[in-house]
């Protein structure tokens, strides 16, 4: 499946560049991905194989993560209550993670359907994640 993404990434002129990730029989970051340019992960996990994932990670602003990180457990819940409501909404499977420091809002798209996995639904996901990744920000800056 690497072999494919990696020709279809290629082919459509998309910089890319692979990725260490041990839970992830290949995992690759696409630079500039989708309608509004935004990173993109695309990654195969190595507990679920033949499935492909793609993914992108909303940075909280600094004043967010403050005002998050000042949160008790109980706030923190109301929070990712919000968060899940909004990405369930746009119909986005999402996970609230710490990386580099930073509270980080994954939004991913699952295609499992083996036979139907192909360069032009890998870049229709792409897009899909591009557009939930500007909702996603969008929604951050208004509710939080």
């Amino acid at each position: 499946m690497r072999d494919n993404v990696e020709r279809w990434l290629t082919h459509e002129g998309h910089s890319f560049e692979e990725v260490k990730n041990t839970e992830n029989s290949f995992q690759i970051l696409v630079k500039h991905a989708g309608q509004y340019g935004i990173p993109a992960e695309i990654f195969e996990p190595k507990a679920q194989l033949g499935i492909l994932v793609i993914g992108s990670k909303v940075i909280m602003k600094n004043k967010q993560i403050a005002r998050y990180l000042g949160f008790n457990e109980e706030e923190k819940g109301i929070f990712k209550k919000k968060v899940s409501d909004f990405c369930n909404s746009i119909h986005a499977i999402n996970k609230i993670i710490t990386e580099d420091g930073k509270q980080k809002i994954g939004l991913y798209v699952v295609l499992d359907d083996k036979e139907n996995i192909n360069q032009q639904t890998v870049f229709d996901a792409i897009d899909r994640v591009s557009e939930m990744h500007e909702k996603a920000a969008r929604f951050l800056m208004k509710t939080f």
